[in-house]
This record gives C-alpha cells, structure tokens and sequence, in this order.
C-alpha cells in the first residue's frame, strides 16, 4: 500500500513540474498536488479546512490565486476552498480511494511522522519530492536535474534546502554527487529504531 501510495505521488509531482509555470511557488505546488490526488471524476475538488489548516495553508488565498493565473483550476466564487480542475488529465485518473491513499501519504511522508509544519513550503516540497524518491532502505538517488525540477528550485537553492532538512533532523545526511549530477540522501529513522537499524553520518556536502 506504502509502495503504491509512494509511486503516484511521485508521477503527481512529475506531472505538475510540467504543467504548472516554472514560476509557480512550492506552495502553490502543495495545494495542487493535494487538489489532483482528492479531485472526482469531473474535476471538481473541495480541499477541507482542517486540511489546510494543517498544511499552514489555510490563509492562503494567493497560493490559489497563482493556480487559477496558471489556467490550472477556477475556484467557486461563492465557496472559495471548491474549485474545478481546468485539465482534462485530472479527469481521467485511476479510482478516487486509491488516489485519496496518496493524498494522505504526501502529507506524512517521512519515517519520523509528519514534515515540520513550521518549515517553508519550499523545504515542505522538497522533503516529499525526496521521500517519494526514497527506496525502502531509506536512502535515495536522483539526478539533480530531476530535484530541481520538480522542486522548482535553482541548484543552490536545493542544496540549501537539503542544509535544512538534514538540520530539522528530515534527513539523516546528502552527498552531492557533483561528478554523477546527482543528490544521494538517507532519510532519518524514528528514534525507536535500533542502534543497528539508525543510519551514520551527518549532512554534507561535496
């Protein structure tokens, strides 16, 4: 179930990384992801306020302005928090109980429970781009490209959001690979792993 929630996630990001302009805020990225993976068959979507309120994005009115600017949804101007996702690949997705699965895993990704509600969407985005990335050792292997792309991100405004989860404890420790053009990570454990199960090491960077 893990493995399945894990891989449309990570075909999701991909899709919006895509679809959406290269301009498009990681905030407005977490508000999307979750309206494609909860949206019906006709495209329409209604993202609870709970919901919202969890993610920090409750007040966020701008974070949907940027999608409709993008053409991406129309909001219900009478119910702001409805809306009517604009592309026809929203309307054609696999059943709704497998994608709301999804839903609920990219907002608890990481082995140690939730990501920091307190960190930007900017590094909120990155530790689920990675997580969706991570085998189930824990450890993880992408182009850089990829990461920045999905991301949003320059290289080195990933590599300091990559300082930052490593600092919040998201990320055991990350190599920049810079002779491959790729990032390798370990996410860290929960702390009732075992002293033989904890991975070694501490953020770094080549």
């Amino acid at each position: 179930m893990h493995a399945d929630a894990q891989e449309r996630v990570r075909r999701m990001l991909a899709y919006l990384a895509s679809a959406l302009p290269q301009s498009c805020s990681p905030g407005a990225r977490l508000l999307a992801l979750q309206c494609a993976l909860r949206t019906n068959g006709r495209g329409e979507v209604h993202l609870p306020a709970g919901l919202l309120r969890g993610m920090h994005l409750r007040q966020r009115t701008d974070l949907w302005h940027e999608l409709e600017y993008a053409a991406w949804l129309r909001r219900d101007v009478r119910r702001p928090v409805r809306a009517r996702l604009l592309d026809a690949a929203m309307q054609d997705q696999p059943q709704r109980p497998q994608r709301a699965r999804a839903a609920h895993w990219a907002l608890q990704p990481l082995p140690r429970g939730p990501v920091p509600r307190a960190l930007p969407c900017a590094a909120r985005l990155a530790a689920l781009v990675l997580a969706a990335h991570t085998r189930p050792d824990g450890t993880g292997t992408a182009e850089r490209d990829l990461l920045t792309h999905l991301c949003g991100q320059t290289p080195q405004q990933l590599s300091d959001l990559l300082g930052q989860l490593a600092r919040t404890r998201c990320l055991s420790s990350w190599r920049d690979l810079r002779s491959e053009g790729e990032v390798a990570w370990q996410l860290d454990r929960p702390p009732s792993a075992t002293l033989e199960d904890r991975p070694r090491g501490h953020s770094c960077r080549a």
